[in-house]
């Protein structure tokens, strides 16, 4: 019997990923849709909750306890909101809410994907055992998060590290 699993979502430029995951983070069931980037931001939405409804159409839904988004960024977690370079649609847009809505009440937190990444190598991959890490993520965007002193550092608005967001005027 699978208790107190994780709803995740991976939204990005070109899909929209989803799972279950247990505690020691195995995958136990997934879903995933292309995501529409270049349609305004109801669309959008529909494909996550699309995502949220194949999970929760599983069995296990009822022993998901909170969900997790990494989302391409910008993010403005302290807001709960995302403005993805790569999701015009989405500008400010109040994603934690309406994800809150379409899991029924979970608790619902939002990170940039970067820093999801990182989290992950950390806790199971190639940082694992290091105390001072910088991941980066090259796909649609680029993207990083950092481990310092042992600990994820994701800074006010869960962006730290997220190199792809720094302006260079030449």
């Amino acid at each position: 019997m699978h208790t107190d699993l994780v709803a995740a979502l991976d939204i990005g430029g070109t899909k929209i990923a989803g799972a279950l995951v247990d505690g020691q983070g195995r995958i136990l069931a997934r879903a995933q849709r292309p995501t529409p980037a270049r349609e305004n931001g109801e669309t959008v939405m529909r494909a996550v909750e699309a995502v949220l409804g194949e999970l929760a159409a599983s069995e296990l839904w009822r022993c998901a306890r909170a969900v997790g988004i990494g989302s391409a960024g910008p993010v403005d977690a302290s807001a709960g909101t995302v403005s993805p370079v790569n999701v015009p649609g989405w500008r400010d847009y109040p994603l934690v809410a309406r994800v809150r809505d379409a899991a029924g009440g979970l608790s619902v937190e939002l990170i940039g994907d970067g820093v999801a990444i990182t989290a992950a190598e950390h806790w199971q991959g190639a940082a694992r055992g290091h105390d001072n890490a910088l991941c980066l993520v090259v796909s649609t965007g680029v993207g990083g998060g950092l481990v310092l002193g042992g600990r994820l550092h994701p800074g006010p608005t869960g962006n730290a590290g997220h190199i792809g967001h720094i302006s260079v005027d030449l």
